[in-house]
């Protein structure tokens, strides 16, 4: 079955993500225009409008981004984009961190000019720190479905895809599940993306691999056992891939986003991309500003940005959905170029809720660093 991304995800969270997020968010507020309104506004408006919001975040002339890969969805060119749109200087750190290493730098770095004005977290992340984040309504708000935001904007849906295997088929045999990669083929070439206790591309791996192996949603035990079994085999690569280890052969395997592992494509032609039909894992990533974010006018221009016809469309260009992509088909606005080169998924997807999130994050925490070494 080929399933639009949008839908599938409305359908499986609206009725508990929103709970549980929402519960422990702070309440929506309203404030009037004033030099210092930006770090209290919920909307354009109550800065006074579009032109208001723009003209004081040149003021600010600066937009601190973090953890925010060039590669990783378009962002290189989104950054670029928003940059050369308004003539903010856009400082991006840790480009290559963590959704926790986001929060961590926020802690650490509060009430200094350098700490993050915005973040983009996996969402086992983002509903443990919804305490952190200003509450804001975008003018496209309303385009997005209730189950993908918060409802006073405390945190937004931005992006989603689905967990994949790309791999370089001159080096490799194609797989078709996971379960191929425990084959002796594979032996030292089978790389996650990052840490599953700390980052949501490496956490939906390891459900991908659980879903593979028989688990379900409830109970991702399974994903554990099988990077346990991995890792016995001698085909567990302990290395973070890029771009430039797969280019180069150092990880000829990889557990990642679909839009992660296609963009790779491009450089080396012989790498291929599967999204396993018995294990379609489903996720989006979260927006949202910092409540102590030094440049509060800029964090919400970028808000406005990601979440324009143009953002959403520059996310696209780079193979992740948009969250705003059903709306915009109906507008006439969406890349259907773009929408078309997305890569085929059939099968039934699944979207972890907030509860099992929760629940798959506390194992993880548990057994990882015990089943890994």
């Amino acid at each position: 079955m080929r399933t639009t991304f949008t839908r599938a995800v409305a359908v499986s969270i609206a009725a508990t993500t929103i709970a549980a997020m929402a519960a422990c968010s702070p309440p929506e507020k309203k404030s009037s225009a004033s030099s210092s309104g930006a770090a209290k506004a919920t909307s354009a408006a109550d800065l006074g409008g579009m032109d208001a919001l723009v003209a004081a975040a040149k003021k600010e002339g600066q937009l601190n981004v973090i953890a925010l890969p060039p590669n990783w969805a378009n962002y290189g060119e989104i950054i670029k984009s928003f940059g050369d749109k308004y003539g903010i200087k856009v400082n991006s750190a840790q480009p290559d961190g963590s959704s926790q290493d986001e929060i961590n730098a926020a802690t650490q770095l509060k009430g200094q000019a350098g700490a993050p004005d915005v973040f983009d977290l996996g969402a086992a992340v983002a509903g443990a720190n919804t305490a952190k984040f200003a509450p804001y309504k975008v003018s496209t708000f309303a385009d997005i479905p209730d189950a993908l935001k918060d409802p006073s904007g405390t945190w937004v849906n931005d992006y989603g895809g689905y967990m994949s295997i790309g791999y370089d088929s001159a080096k490799v045999p194609a797989p078709t599940g996971v379960a191929d990669l425990l084959k002796p083929e594979y032996k030292g070439k089978v790389a996650l993306n990052g840490d599953p206790t700390q980052a949501g591309a490496a956490f939906n791996g390891v459900v991908m691999a659980a879903i593979g192996s028989g688990g379900t949603a409830d109970n991702i035990q399974p994903g554990l056992d099988f990077f346990g079994k991995l890792k016995k085999a001698g085909n567990f690569l302990p290395v973070n891939p890029s771009a430039t280890t797969i280019v180069s052969g150092q990880t000829p395997v990889v557990f990642d986003w679909d839009y992660l592992n296609v963009a790779v494509t491009p450089k080396l032609s012989t790498w291929k991309v599967i999204v396993p039909a018995n294990a379609v894992v489903g996720s989006y990533y979260n927006q949202a500003i910092s409540l102590d974010s030094p440049h509060p006018a800029a964090a919400r221009l970028w808000e406005e940005f990601l979440y324009s016809d143009a953002g959403q469309n520059l996310w696209l260009k780079g193979g992740a959905r948009p969250v705003r992509a059903d709306s915009m088909q109906k507008a006439g606005t969406l890349d259907a170029t773009a929408v078309a080169a997305l890569p085929k998924v059939d099968g039934t997807p699944i979207f972890l809720t907030a509860a099992q999130t929760a629940t798959a994050k506390d194992l993880l925490a548990k057994n990882w660093a015990k089943t890994i070494g």
